[in-house]
């Protein structure tokens, strides 16, 4: 289905699970607004464009207010609508720490990206589109997607400042559901497992042999494409009376067992 005039955003989706969701939203038919840090993103658009996919990139570090605020003034001006707000950027912790070991610098760092960014980014979003639905815009239905982790409940030691950021941006998620959907603007959390991306490239060979015995019943690394196909689902409205759900994409790996 294609969807001519919608416009995406989908935050660090210069790589990863961010460009697995972006390529499946423009290969539908979405205008998808790729951002991330990096300044330049040239050899992505390149493919997206090679597609005839329709797709622009607008830098933004999502832990800076200055820049959140640029980036959907960039939008307001440039198309007049944000249909769909993908909540995907975060990072992982620089060094893996046990959690006697966890530095207070690393623990800020994680909750002003993974946590904090994605609150604000998506309270003024949330904005933007209230003020657009009020308006009276033709064919708007907006939707919000947080995009968090089974860390969000599942305990790693080794990564707690992680595990805490995504609670917490799990709980902002559930918060934004609630607040929103009297409006008519559903709100959806993701939580990915072990997906086969960079962040997880330095512990690949680990999680291939928890994989290998038995630590998910889908016997397999996740792929972006897992992730992608689920916010393709939510994108297009067929859930929308399940706002505010949790949907693990994990290869069962959250599934209680004896």
């Amino acid at each position: 289905m294609t969807r001519p005039g919608l416009i995406a955003l989908v935050t660090g989706s210069r790589r990863g699970i961010g460009l697995g969701i972006a390529r499946r939203l423009a290969s539908e038919g979405w205008h998808v607004v790729l951002s991330a840090r990096s300044p330049e993103a040239d050899q992505v658009l390149a493919e997206f464009h090679g597609a005839g996919w329709s797709a622009e990139y607008i830098p933004c570090d999502i832990a800076d207010a200055g820049m959140r605020e640029a980036l959907l003034a960039a939008i307001s001006e440039r198309h007049g609508r944000l249909d769909l707000l993908v909540n995907n950027a975060g990072i992982a912790p620089r060094v893996r720490a046990d959690l006697l070991d966890l530095s207070p610098e690393s623990f800020d760092e994680l909750i002003r990206v993974n946590t904090r960014g994605p609150l604000f980014l998506t309270q003024a979003a949330a904005r933007a589109m209230l003020a657009w639905k009020r308006a009276g815009l033709e064919n708007y239905q907006p939707r919000i997607v947080f995009i968090t982790s089974v860390s969000a409940d599942v305990v790693s030691t080794s990564r707690g400042d992680y595990c805490i950021s995504k609670s917490g941006l799990s709980m902002v998620a559930r918060l934004f559901a609630v607040r929103l959907a009297s409006e008519g603007i559903p709100v959806f959390e993701l939580r990915p497992g072990i997906i086969d991306t960079d962040m997880t490239a330095a512990v690949h060979d680990r999680y291939q042999t928890l994989i290998d015995d038995g630590l998910t019943p889908v016997p397999r690394f996740g792929q972006p494409g897992d992730v992608a196909a689920a916010v393709s689902a939510l994108a297009s409205g067929a859930f929308d009376f399940a706002t505010g759900q949790i949907i693990n994409i994990d290869g069962g790996l959250t599934i209680g067992r004896l």
